[in-house]
């Protein structure tokens, strides 16, 4: 009679996402919303039907103000993460999304070939981002300072603040507000995609993994394998004095 073995998954608990990134992740995921919708309005205002007088209702002038007050929070809340990439935890820290080394790119090969190609094989685990999504993050705030610059670039010619002015040469480098809306407009569109492949993939490894990867962004907690946090060996906060120390492995 075959014998048969049950394999219990030993999982620690670990801390990963600090409250500075938990912070920028959801302002970013706002004002991402606030941005996109405003400027899908400006771009295609709808024909809103009144008696009252266009000036009286002032609905692209609020819908305007609530885009730059957007603007302003997405572009500091930017300079902020890219601090925190210099002062936060490994897992915070800009080597974990610029590739700089063969390992990194290995990693971010193998990751394809799991998620995107769905080839057999040892999936890859990681305690925080992994190779190929700290690349995607990478890119996204390229993407981010992309949007910044056209942004502020194209509101320069039509405010009186110092600031939008620092970016007035901007349309001018790239011939014109014409060309420079339009790179606006469609870095908005690399966004959008990059919304829906990241709650896709989200929901998709929290189901197949079983790590609490949808709520590690709510209180920075992740569930690691004891082997795979052990090959990382990440850093986890002592519950007395709240410094990161490495921790040891549970006996």
């Amino acid at each position: 009679m075959a014998t048969k073995y049950l394999r219990i998954q030993r999982l620690r608990r670990v801390y990963v996402w600090e409250l500075p990134v938990r912070f920028y992740h959801w302002l970013n995921a706002l004002v991402l919303l606030a941005l996109i919708a405003t400027g899908f309005y400006i771009a295609n205002p709808l024909a809103i039907q009144s008696q009252r007088e266009a000036t009286n209702q002032y609905t692209m002038g609020w819908v305007r103000y609530v885009h730059f007050a957007a603007a302003y929070l997405f572009f500091f809340n930017f300079l902020f993460r890219l601090y925190w990439g210099f002062v936060g935890n490994k897992y915070a820290n800009w080597k974990q999304f610029i590739p700089t080394s063969g390992r990194f790119f290995k990693e971010m090969w193998h990751v394809f070939k799991m998620d995107i190609l769905m080839l057999k094989g040892k999936e890859h685990m990681s305690v925080g981002h992994n190779a190929m999504a700290g690349f995607i993050y990478f890119l996204t705030f390229i993407a981010f300072l992309v949007q910044c610059l056209t942004g502020f670039g194209l509101y320069a010619a039509m405010s009186d603040w110092w600031f939008p002015h620092l970016f007035s040469w901007v349309p001018s480098l790239l011939g014109g507000e014409i060309l420079t809306r339009q790179i606006h407009h469609w870095a908005m569109w690399v966004f959008i995609l990059f919304v829906i492949i990241h709650v896709y993939l989200v929901f998709y490894h929290d189901y197949v993994e079983g790590r609490g990867e949808m709520s590690s962004m709510g209180g920075g907690w992740k569930f690691i394998e004891e082997e795979t946090f052990e090959e990382n060996k990440p850093l986890t906060p002592n519950p007395e004095t709240k410094e990161l120390v490495t921790a040891e492995p549970k006996k």
